[in-house]
């Protein structure tokens, strides 16, 4: 399954699910990523970490892990 880590620069992309559990998975609906909402990948790091994006109108920067944990569709 191709998560955000794998999206493209300046793809616009669906999330399907979201990975992990407790705290972590909060933290990241808290964040505004939900199931359905669309993600616009602004920029990645030289080495991948982090990775900015554009959700709900404001930008979010989110470390490679957390960006493994959702899924796209």
């Amino acid at each position: 399954m191709k998560t955000l880590r794998d999206a493209k620069i300046g793809e616009t992309v669906t999330v399907a699910k979201l990975n992990g559990e407790g705290a972590v998975k909060r933290r990241i609906m808290d964040m505004g990523i939900t199931k359905g909402v669309s993600v616009y990948v602004r920029k990645v790091a030289p080495l991948g970490d982090p990775v900015e994006v554009t959700v709900r109108g404001y930008e979010l920067s989110l470390r490679k892990a957390d960006a493994e944990m959702i899924e796209l569709a």
